[in-house]
């Protein structure tokens, strides 16, 4: 158990010095968020879902869905564009720009 003192806000009757209150903390749950570092509105530009969530091919989004991105600087759901890519009509190029793909380093 940690012990906090905190200087009250509040003074005493003669309202010439501060009273301490002891206040004890016994429990704590600590609360994270994450999310990918893209705009708030981009969405894959394959299966058309946001970032922050998952690809079709995924149920949960995070590290085992990750973004990937392109020297043309577009950002894709990694299995999106996998199986984009290995689809034979691909031709290996960018489905935004039709460049050849590259991926950023």
């Amino acid at each position: 158990m940690r012990h906090l003192h905190v200087a009250s806000p509040y003074r005493t009757r003669n309202d010439e010095q501060y009273t301490d209150m002891k206040v004890t903390i016994t429990d704590w749950k600590a609360v994270a968020g994450w999310r990918w570092d893209v705009p708030d509105d981009d969405v894959c530009g394959i299966c058309r879902s946001a970032f922050d969530a998952c690809c079709p091919s995924c149920k949960i989004p995070g590290d085992d869905c990750p973004l990937i991105w392109g020297e043309c600087s577009h950002v894709f759901h990694m299995h999106c564009l996998l199986k984009w890519l290995g689809a034979e009509n691909s031709q290996q190029q960018c489905p935004m720009d039709r460049r050849p793909w590259v991926t950023a380093s």
